[in-house]
């Protein structure tokens, strides 16, 4: 009796071995993989039935079957089902609208399930279904232009009033040619907006046009007519100078200590490009930002921030630079110089708020001041600094006095004004008739058309 008892449980040792070998086999085997297939597609998408929808199916251990339905609320339609001899771990598909659906509600729903062809769940395979929520629209947003400037100059600015809604509206911007796109800032009434644009001296041709796309991917685009005036801008050649190279470009070059073992001319080179470059960058960061509350009305005084100031150099000059024949480096001036006393007070035209006031390379202690709409007026080379960061300036209010800071040789100031990055012609916004004309008119123009909706 004892030798069978044994025996008995030997057995049940060997029988639960095999239960617990075998348990192990299926909780690791790929065949027996427990994950459901994933669809990879939103819960709750837009469509504007032009272009199809793509979803993709993926599992680890294969596809064997999917169905995708699609019902408007009143049919449903099989938009495909497959059974698959080889599974698949990945399958992309692009489903179009189904032509018997109407879609009447401007809604549908899609389903889609999938198995895949693991032993799981009784050898019948994980299952997955999920349900997508469709919008149904094809509308494309209501764009139009209002108002905008007759024309834009080369190196100037122009402006544009428009009005853009759509209920699934995602964004809207004004495009170019040559890649900027610039922003609207909300204006007057619900759905309009306002914007500065501007010409880059660099690009020999103009063209914008406003965009806006909606949830479902429907586009609206529509140019803005302006008359295109060409400038031809000043181009220099300038001679350097030893005293000049040891002097004024050494003693800024110390402040970087990546130009240790440079020689002169090389010093020269990484401030006048790469230095001025790095300079230009935050100029540009600093200028891009846009307000989004709604405005009613810009006004502005032309821009006189030196008193009796003569021009001792012009915006838009392409220079080239020499060293005893030999051409060495390039740049543009993106500024106005203006020149009168050693040390003379500088004034705000107008109102804004102070976004930099700082030491900025080639332009020495620099301020910038955000005048609303994308405009900004900036001012190099000073001596002293009497705002920071944060202030918000008053009209006729002393903000630095000029100097010789940065890669200036004189006393002067630099007079720059920026549109949302780019630089633009100082003179243009120093003319009140100008300001009138391509600016305030514009706009006063444009709410007398918004009141006569």
């Amino acid at each position: 009796m004892r030798r069978d008892s044994n025996k008995g449980f030997y057995l049940f040792l060997f029988l639960l071995g095999v239960i617990g070998a075998g348990a192990y086999y299926v909780y690791t085997s790929v065949l027996f993989e427990r994950n459901p297939p994933q669809v990879d597609i939103s819960n709750e998408i837009y469509w504007n039935l032009k272009q199809p929808l793509e979803l993709a199916i993926s599992d680890d251990s294969g596809i064997k079957k999917y169905s995708i339905i699609m019902s408007d609320g009143k049919d449903r339609v099989t938009i495909e089902k497959q059974v698959l001899t080889n599974p698949k771990t990945e399958i992309e598909l692009k489903i179009n609208p189904p032509g018997t659906l109407k879609f009447e509600k401007g809604e549908a729903i899609l389903e889609i399930e999938a198995v895949d062809k693991s032993l799981w769940h009784y050898f019948l395979g994980n299952k997955t279904k999920k349900l997508v929520k469709i919008h149904i629209d094809t509308k494309r947003p209501n764009l139009y232009i209002v108002n905008n400037s007759y024309g834009i100059r080369k190196g100037g600015s122009a402006l544009v009033i428009f009005y853009c809604d759509d209920k699934n509206l995602v964004d809207f911007y004004i495009d170019t040619n040559f890649g900027k796109k610039f922003k609207a800032q909300p204006f007057y009434k619900e759905g309009y907006y306002i914007a500065l644009l501007a010409w880059p001296i660099t690009q020999e041709k103009f063209r914008a046009f406003i965009v806006a796309y909606d949830k479902a991917n429907n586009r609206a685009k529509t140019p803005i007519s302006y008359y295109l005036k060409n400038k031809k801008y000043k181009t220099t050649r300038i001679e350097l100078e030893d005293d000049f190279l040891s002097g004024k470009v050494a003693a800024l070059a110390e402040e970087y200590p990546e130009t240790k073992g440079m020689s002169l001319l090389e010093k020269f080179k990484f401030i006048n490009e790469t230095l001025r470059e790095r300079n230009e960058k935050l100029i540009h960061d600093l200028t891009s930002i846009i307000p989004q509350e709604r405005i009613e009305r810009f006004e502005l005084k032309p821009f006189y921030p030196l008193a009796n100031g003569a021009v001792v150099a012009t915006f838009g000059d392409h220079r080239y630079y020499y060293y005893k024949g030999k051409f060495i480096s390039e740049s543009y001036h993106m500024g106005l110089d203006l020149a009168s006393t050693k040390h003379a007070p500088i004034r705000a035209s107008n109102k804004g708020d102070v976004v930099f006031s700082e030491f900025n390379g080639i332009y020495g202690n620099m301020p910038l001041i955000s005048h609303g709409l994308g405009l900004y007026t900036l001012y190099g080379h000073c001596s002293r600094l009497f705002i920071k960061k944060g202030d918000k300036v008053k009209e006729g209010k002393t903000i630095a006095h000029t100097g010789s800071t940065g890669l200036a040789l004189g006393d002067h100031l630099h007079f720059g004004v920026v549109v949302q990055g780019i630089e633009v012609r100082p003179e243009e916004w120093m003319d009140g008739n100008w300001i009138k004309l391509n600016v305030t008119q514009v706009i006063e123009d444009a709410k007398k058309i918004i009141d006569s909706k």
